[in-house]
Parts: structure tokens; C-alpha cells; sequence
């Protein structure tokens, strides 16, 4: 038996499909002829290109992945067309009159290099994609097949190193998991695996060199457990647990139109993340009570160039109208950091994600801010709207973000055209400044949305996709937990309401102690809200606000989520 993370939650049992890539041999050979060797890099970089083509198009066909999934082949476009990379390579074969695959390869492990070299997400992030492109680049110069898992015609558990979202997103109905040696819950695959509804255990030290293709193997990523050639006394308890499991995610579907209601009578809101107008009916399907976050970046970042002001109505028109009535919180242009823009050139910093983006960007090109205002106070008598505004540290930026969205709706006014009179302005608390400040915040604010992915990694100053500082994104923490209610508490001081919509509002054990802190929306992704009303179903929510009381005196996480556990099986 091994022991990994549970990513994406499911049991199967089936064979192994061991993915072994190909082993590149590359090395340094002396070619005269440097345009042959051009013209094969240029085939190669083509057949490259439309690989990605494909696989993003057979993802987009099939319809599970979100449009930030499908994104990330963008990019991966992106830099495959790249003229100064792809300048790189062409200037070394031709000045050191090296073959394609060697030029690629130094090249690319240069660029890995810096990338990875830099202390943050954006460039650990884009060093990853690196590897991803240059990889199927040098395969396709050498010749070299690379395994195609959407070919895959047997029940199978994929196990690997890792899965890059290339592979991630060719996955058809025989793949039933998978399973690799490194990856964290924040990870591509795990996040795709969850959109693709299928059991992912990652972080699985050791599957790589026990697995061989062929054997038998049982997953079940609820608990992290792995076992490899299982006897059938262990196969018919794990097919049992996936019995169970399946028919309490059936049993879930009747709770599609039930209320959130806590056992003692404590009404909350469980609301779905989306990232496009098309992501709404996910959030319908799955009982959602609103949009708790409406990524607008998207539209941005699926376009040529900045979406005009009726562009972006249109896109805010459907959400709203889709919605039927029932409240919607866009989230302004958050863009920057690792979130980038081909026809937008960001300033050079060493640390992206502290640096210009987000509010801040908006407050310095209005023009772009004000165009989206705009759009959206056009579309507001459409349905039930709320705006905030992200990465806000001080109480300035707030009004002036305000500011500018009560001069836009008074023009449009002044023009004759329909604005709702009832939109409320909130804002994002993600900045550990504007969690400690928040019962001064919530004068000026209608609400507040937690998003805890931010927050936690700005507390404790690690960043959450760096494996070695992994084990301090904490959620749990009572820091983190105390940060919460700071905003909580400051919110209902002023009569105003809180909610969150980073990850953590959908997980169970989190959820209990959020109604205990008396957070008032959950926000999530859509296939996790009927799970997080069952878990309100079950509880009391003066029990909660007890046992969350508790949770704030512990020392550390692992104390935090022993106890809670415990409450919420009593």
C-alpha cells in the first residue's frame, strides 16, 4: 500500500497504463549544413503547433474543462510561436552549426533555468509550460513518438511522474484515474481532474518504481490510499467503497433545490465560481444560489485585443439573464501576475504577483477600467449585480475604484441609458492589510469576498506552488482562521455581509468551521456545492460558532483539522 494526496475524489480499480515517456538521447553533433537542419526545426515546430492545436481543440469538443483549463494551451500556442525562442534556436544552429535537437534543448534548458531560478508562481508556472512545449519540440525534430492517452481503449489507471495538462486533457472515459509520484492539490492536473470528474491521487512517492503496466491497481482518492496488486478481498472492498461513494454522489442531486439551512434554523448562501457566461449552467445544474465569482479576466485573455464596452456587455448580459434573478458577483479585470495579456506589455518586475495588476493596474489605465464599468452598469438591470474589485490594500484605492464607478454610472444616466439603481460595490479581501483593517473597510464597502488562495500564501509569506514550501499553505491555520473572522466580524459590524470564494469555501471540514465564524456565502466550483450543503444540512450553527471558537486557541492546522473532524463525526 502507498500513500498519496487526495486530488480529485473517486475510487477505481483497473490495470496500470505506466506512462513512459520517451527518452530523448540528445546530444551534440557538428552539421554543416545549417539550413537543413533549420528547415528541420521548422517542420517540427510546426507539427509541434498543431499538436496543441488538436489536443485544445478535442478538450474545448469535449466540454469538461473550464475556459482557464482550456487557457493554458493558449499559452503553450503562445510560446511555441514565440519569434525570439524560436530566433534562439535558428541563431545556434546556424552560428555554432549545432543539429535542431541540441539547439532546443540548450536553449530550453537555459530558459527552464532562468524561469525557474526566480521566487514566484509566474515564472515557476511559465518554466513548467517550457518543459512541456520544448519536450513534444525535441520529440517531434528526433522523430520520437510520445504517448498518445487519448488512444487508450481499456479501463485503465494512468501512473506517472506527473501529468502535464497536454496529457491531462486527452484523457477519454477508459481512464479511469490516475496516479502520480509528484503534484500537490493546487496543481494542473489535479485541478483538471477535478473539472473532468475523475480520481486523481498525486504526491505518490514511490507508485513510479512499484507499478509496472499491466498490474492491477486500486485508487482510492478520498483517502489518499493506493494498492497495488490488491488480493480480491481487497478488490471487493474498494469496488464496495466505490458503490457507496457513487450512490452518495447520486444522493447528493436531491439536494439540487433544498435550502442551505444549518439544523438549528441558519440560512447561508452556496454560490459557483465561473470564468464565462457557458459556465453558468454548471452552476444551475449543481443548485447553486448565485455566481459568488464571475472571472472576468478571461474575456480579456481570450481575445486579440482589449473586448470593447458592448462585447463585455454581452458577456455580462447572459450571466445575469442565465442567472434568472439570483445574485452575481463580478469580479474587475484582475490581470497580471501569472494571469498575462499578448497585446498588453506588462513592466518588468521581479515579483509579478506584487506588483502591477489587478486594482492597481485599473487605477493607472482607467480607460480600460472605465470601459468595463460601463459595460457592466449596462447590463445591470439584467438581474441581481454585485461588483468588487480585487487586490485592494487601502481604504484609498477602494474609494477611488468607487469613485470612478459613480462617475460612469451617472454619464450613462446623463445618456439616457437604464442602470440599477441597487448595485452593490464590495471587494476582494486577499491582502492580509485589508483582513486586519476590515471593520474600517466595511464603512465603505457593501461586501466582502475572502479569497483565501491569496490570503493564505501572502500570510505566510510562502508561495503555494513552490514544493518546498508547500507544507505552509495552511488554510487551517489559526492565523489564517483568525484573518477570517478579522473580516467576518468587521463586515457584520456595519451591517454589511461576507463571503468566499477561494478554494477552501468548498472543502467539508472548512465549511464547518466557516458557518462557525458565520461567514454568509460559500462560493466554489459548481461540482462541489451540492457536497457542501449536505455538510450545512447536518450541522448546528450555534455548535459550530462554539467549536470554531475552539479552533482559533490551537497552535497549528494539524490541531485545527484533529478537532474538527471529530465535531463534525460526533
Amino acid at each position: 500500500m502507498l500513500k498519496g494526496i487526495a486530488a480529485s475524489a473517486g475510487i477505481a480499480v483497473a490495470k496500470v497504463y505506466k506512462l513512459e515517456v520517451p527518452v530523448l538521447d540528445i546530444v551534440k553533433k557538428d552539421c554543416a549544413d545549417s539550413e537543413a537542419e533549420i528547415a528541420k526545426f521548422n517542420d517540427a515546430l510546426e507539427v509541434t503547433k498543431s499538436d496543441i492545436e488538436g489536443i485544445k481543440e478535442r478538450a474545448t469538443a469535449a466540454g469538461k474543462l473550464s475556459v482557464e483549463e482550456i487557457a493554458v494551451f493558449d499559452a503553450h500556442l503562445m510560446m511555441a510561436g514565440d519569434p525570439e525562442f524560436g530566433g534562439q534556436i535558428i541563431s545556434m544552429i546556424t552560428n555554432d552549426k549545432v543539429n535542431a535537437e541540441f539547439a532546443a534543448e540548450c536553449v530550453a534548458n537555459t530558459t527552464v533555468a532562468m524561469f525557474e531560478s526566480m521566487d514566484n508562481d509566474y515564472f515557476r508556472e511559465r518554466a513548467a509550460d517550457v518543459k512541456d512545449v520544448t519536450f513534444r519540440l525535441k520529440a517531434n525534430i528526433m522523430g520520437a513518438i510520445i504517448p498518445d492517452l487519448g488512444a487508450i481503449n481499456e479501463n485503465s489507471i494512468i501512473v506517472a511522474h506527473d501529468l502535464t495538462p497536454s496529457d491531462t486533457a486527452q484523457l477519454n472515459e477508459y481512464a479511469k484515474g490516475f496516479v502520480t509520484s509528484i503534484g500537490g492539490r493546487t496543481s494542473h492536473s489535479a485541478i483538471m481532474a477535478r473539472s473532468l470528474e475523475i480520481p486523481a491521487v498525486v504526491g505518490c512517492s514511490g507508485i513510479l518504481e512499484e507499478a509496472n503496466h499491466n498490474n492491477v491497481i486500486a485508487m482510492d482518492a478520498i483517502t489518499g490510499d493506493v494498492v497495488l496488486n490488491p488480493t480480491q478481498e481487497q478488490i471487493a472492498e474498494f469496488e464496495a467503497k466505490k458503490v457507496t461513494f457513487l450512490a452518495e454522489k447520486e444522493a447528493l442531486k436531491v439536494l439540487k433545490d433544498a435550502p442551505s439551512v444549518s439544523t438549528d434554523g441558519h440560512h447561508v448562501e452556496l454560490a459557483g465560481n465561473i470564468g464565462t457566461p457557458a459556465d453558468v449552467e454548471g452552476v444551475v445544474n449543481n443548485g447553486g444560489e448565485g455566481v459568488g465569482l464571475y472571472r472576468t479576466e478571461f474575456l480579456y485573455m481570450n481575445s486579440q485585443e482589449f473586448p470593447t464596452e458592448e462585447e463585455q456587455f454581452v458577456a455580462y448580459k447572459a450571466v445575469l439573464e442565465g442567472m434568472n434573478g439570483k445574485k452575481v458577483v463580478v469580479r474587475t479585470l484582475d490581470i497580471g501576475g501569472d494571469k498575462i495579456l499578448p497585446y498588453f506589455t506588462f513592466p518588468e518586475e521581479m515579483n509579478p504577483f506584487l506588483g502591477y495588476r489587478a486594482i492597481r493596474l485599473c487605477l493607472d489605465r482607467t480607460d480600460i477600467f472605465r470601459t468595463q464599468l460601463r459595460a457592466l452598469c449596462r447590463a445591470s438591470v439584467f438581474g441581481k449585480l454585485c461588483i468588487m474589485f480585487p487586490m485592494i490594500a487601502t481604504i484609498k484605492e477602494f474609494c477611488d475604484a468607487k469613485a470612478i464607478f459613480e462617475d460612469e454610472k451617472v454619464k450613462l444616466i446623463a445618456e439616457g441609458i437604464a442602470v440599477d439603481a441597487n448595485i452593490e460595490i464590495g471587494m476582494m479581501v486577499e491582502i492580509p492589510a485589508a483582513a486586519v483593517l476590515a471593520d474600517q473597510f466595511a464603512k465603505h464597502a457593501d461586501f466582502f469576498s475572502i479569497g483565501t488562495n491569496d490570503l493564505i500564501q501572502y500570510s505566510m509569506a510562502a508561495d503555494r506552488m513552490s514544493e518546498k514550501v508547500a507544507y505552509l499553505y495552511q488554510p487551517y491555520n489559526p492565523s489564517i482562521l483568525r484573518l477570517i473572522k478579522m473580516t467576518i466580524d468587521g463586515a457584520h459590524k456595519e451591517g454589511k455581509w461576507a463571503g468566499m470564494c477561494g478554494e477552501m469555501a468548498g472543502e467539508p471540514d472548512a465549511v464547518a468551521i466557516l458557518l462557525g465564524l458565520g461567514l454568509d456565502e460559500f462560493s466554489m466550483s459548481a461540482t462541489s456545492i451540492l457536497g457542501a450543503r449536505k455538510v450545512i444540512n447536518s450541522l448546528s450553527k450555534k455548535e459550530m460558532e462554539l467549536a470554531a471558537e475552539k479552533c482559533l486557541s490551537f497552535d497549528t492546522a494539524e490541531e485545527v483539522q484533529a478537532y474538527i473532524k471529530k465535531v463534525i463525526a460526533k
